[in-house]
């Protein structure tokens, strides 16, 4: 069974005063914390092996969350003392995680991706390795990261071109996290463009609903979007 990963550790600054009680992935949308917006995804697409790690006000995401099983998944956590990043958590989570290619989500996003579409990259992953070792899901530049991370060519991750903002999903193998020692502390950025600019990572262009929920206006902006959605499919209905 494919294991997914939330990561649920960041402390969340730009959302604060909210996040200073509150961990980020558990502020609501819809009448739904952002996290549980993403496990239901992703328990809809199959991924029902999810682990999540945390970090700050972590107890309240384990005491809101359980096991998992009212949402039909089965959730084991990595909790970090202090956040590790997204290398550092992913390092710490390993034993977790198997030794098969795995899908990575951050828990703050709110998105309409479909999850899915990654049973197949996860094969190719496995048919391909160490040709291949990862997957990444690319967006529209938000407006707080004009410039992007990668571009997309011939289904490829690359460096030139028009690049893309980095959405917080990815299919990742173990085995690219397996020299890290334990407790590293690193972001996934720059570190893993080693792996692109060597053609070992493919990419698609998600241009569905897709909000990071950075600050509390946007918090505030996508309250009000999906009140307005939800209320357009109910007129449609």
């Amino acid at each position: 069974m494919t294991t997914a990963m939330i990561l649920a550790a960041g402390r969340g600054v730009r959302m604060r005063p909210l996040s200073d009680t509150t961990p980020k992935p558990l502020l609501r949308v819809g009448g739904k914390s952002l996290i549980e917006w993403q496990i239901e995804r992703l328990v809809a697409a199959g991924f029902t092996d999810i682990v999540i790690n945390h970090a700050w006000l972590g107890d309240q995401i384990e005491a809101a969350l359980g096991t998992g099983r009212a949402l039909g998944a089965n959730i084991r956590y990595s909790a970090e003392g202090e956040a590790l990043e997204t290398v550092g958590g992913i390092v710490k989570a390993l034993p977790l995680l198997g030794d098969q290619p795995f899908v990575v989500a951050s828990g703050d996003v709110f998105t309409d991706f479909p999850y899915a579409s990654l049973h197949a990259r996860l094969a190719r992953i496995v048919a391909n390795h160490p040709d291949e070792v990862g997957h990444v899901v690319l967006t529209d530049n938000p407006p707080f990261h004009p410039r992007g991370d990668m571009a997309i060519a011939a289904g490829k991750a690359v460096m030139e071109g028009e690049r893309l903002n980095y959405g917080g999903i990815a299919v990742f193998h173990p085995r690219i996290f397996a020299s890290f020692p334990a407790g590293h502390q690193g972001r996934l950025f720059p570190w893993a463009f080693e792996h692109v600019r060597a053609g070992r990572v493919t990419a698609e262009h998600h241009r569905g609903w897709w909000d990071n929920v950075g600050t509390p206006e946007d918090l505030a902006a996508l309250n009000s979007a999906w009140a307005r959605a939800t209320d357009a499919r109910r007129q449609q209905a």
